[in-house]
């Protein structure tokens, strides 16, 4: 079977991925962007508002919201230390009652609110999020670089998590092998692999343990 050619800025079947969080990734963003094959002026440089919602009973479903569309994703399988991911549900508001009765709340895994209303607008929802005992709704701000290593969709990226500034490196593609040469390449080895769930858990203090540096 032959391999998927990836390409930057579109969808491709479920990837893998490494991904780590920090104070300091200089030397492997520069080496990440001497390494790299052209890539669309598009993906140069991105960004992006987006809520995401926090489960303190959850690590397995990640829910963010970006321009009033929910996207949650859940995690099938690790493989050599990396993610795989896939689609749960898409959504948009306002949203019906049954799909948070049935899909969303559930994601959370907590104790589902009552739900008095047929549809509910965003800033209902998040009213109910932010009142609920065991869910925070956080603001991340994303400005993204992108580059192409090894045939592996790369990122560095500056991310502000409720203001508070951390940077983040990452490799995905459909491809283990490839991840982890440009892993190896970007001098990354032993380099905590994470999600952004896990990150953002750390930096609100839902999480008590420190990022990677």
């Amino acid at each position: 079977m032959s391999k998927e050619e990836l390409k930057i800025g579109e969808t491709s079947k479920p990837r893998f991925e490494f991904r780590s969080f920090g104070q300091n990734f200089d030397n492997a963003h520069f080496r990440m962007s001497r390494l790299s094959v052209p890539v669309p002026e598009k993906v140069w440089e991105r960004h992006s508002d987006e809520i995401y919602i926090m489960s303190r009973t959850n690590d397995i479903n990640n829910t963010k919201i970006r321009d009033g569309k929910m996207d949650i994703k859940t995690f099938v399988q690790s493989v050599d230390g990396l993610e795989q991911w896939n689609p749960l549900m898409k959504g948009e508001f306002p949203m019906k009652r049954e799909v948070l009765l049935n899909e969303v709340f559930p994601a959370f895994q907590v104790e589902i609110p009552e739900l008095t209303k047929d549809i509910f607008t965003f800033d209902e929802f998040i009213e109910m999020i932010n009142s609920h005992k065991d869910l925070q709704a956080v603001k991340v701000h994303k400005q993204r670089f992108g580059y192409m290593v090894n045939d592996t969709i790369c990122e560095y990226g500056i991310v502000l998590v409720n203001g508070a500034r951390i940077v983040t490196v990452n490799s995905e593609s459909t491809e283990v092998g490839n991840i982890l040469k440009t892993i190896s390449d970007l001098g990354l080895e032993g380099v905590e692999n994470i999600n952004y769930l896990q990150a953002i858990k750390r930096v609100t203090g839902m999480i008590d343990k420190p990022l990677n540096n």
